[in-house]
């Protein structure tokens, strides 16, 4: 391991999917190299939250060149909420990381999050978008769901849904379990009980490049529905 390169004592990986056939193997084989860099200590997960293609097959041929690599299969598609959760629990080192499966991000900037975490003494580095390759429609509601979690919560960031972040497992270990399944609370849901725990958070700017195959969920009426369920939920709880 290079002198200069970030590192952590131990790392779980985790890529929550869903029909990502012509992208996980690509997204995870190029993240495995640099996992080993930054880590003697590590775990790879795959979480295939139901997927209808053949994403599975993808899987399972992944396997067979990384047997190390561990898939958790939900046998119907419940959400990224689910998937993020089934990631946290399924986690054994000290430090946890989730990655899109869809490869828009570049793995290699984990070591940025490594670098603000151990500048920060922070128990959450959350990335936020340089750039975000999505739909203008898309951006907007994303920046009308934040001015309503600082509304309800109080909770400011720059980009509460970037699906790139480092997070200690105590944290996860701690926090209140997380409820949310379908649609775009979970991360929101995660933040806010961590600053209600009382973590240190820090924020680290991230990469992000066009999809090249497949399609996002994350805006359809009935998820954002469901997370605007969540959130108010969440609110008459606390």
């Amino acid at each position: 391991m290079s002198n200069t390169t970030p590192s952590l004592p131990g790392l779980t990986v985790f890529f929550p999917c869903y029909n990502e056939a012509q992208n996980i193997a690509s997204t995870v084989a190029k993240a495995i190299p640099i996992i080993k860099q930054i880590t003697p200590k590590y775990q790879v997960i795959v979480v295939n939250d139901g997927s209808k293609d053949n994403t599975s097959e993808v899987l399972a041929k992944l396997r067979q060149k990384y047997p190390f690599i561990e898939v958790i299969n939900h046998p119907v598609n419940r959400g990224y909420g689910a998937a993020i959760k089934s990631g946290f629990y399924a986690a054994k080192y000290p430090w946890i990381t989730f990655n899109d499966g869809d490869g828009q991000f570049d793995f290699s900037d984990i070591t940025k999050f490594i670098e603000t975490q151990q500048r920060t003494g922070a128990d959450v580095v959350i990335g936020y978008y340089l750039g975000r390759q999505v739909s203008p429609l898309r951006i907007i509601g994303s920046k009308i769901w934040e001015l309503a979690v600082f509304l309800l919560f109080g909770l400011r960031v720059t980009d509460i849904d970037c699906g790139f972040k480092l997070i200690s497992k105590k944290v996860v270990d701690t926090i209140p379990k997380l409820e949310a399944e379908r649609g775009p609370f979970i991360s929101s849901e995660f933040l806010i009980k961590t600053k209600k725990a009382g973590f240190k958070i820090a924020e680290v700017g991230v990469r992000h490049y066009p999809r090249h195959a497949g399609a996002a969920t994350g805006a359809q009426l009935k998820v954002i529905l469901s997370g605007l369920r969540d959130l108010l939920r969440l609110r008459s709880k606390l």
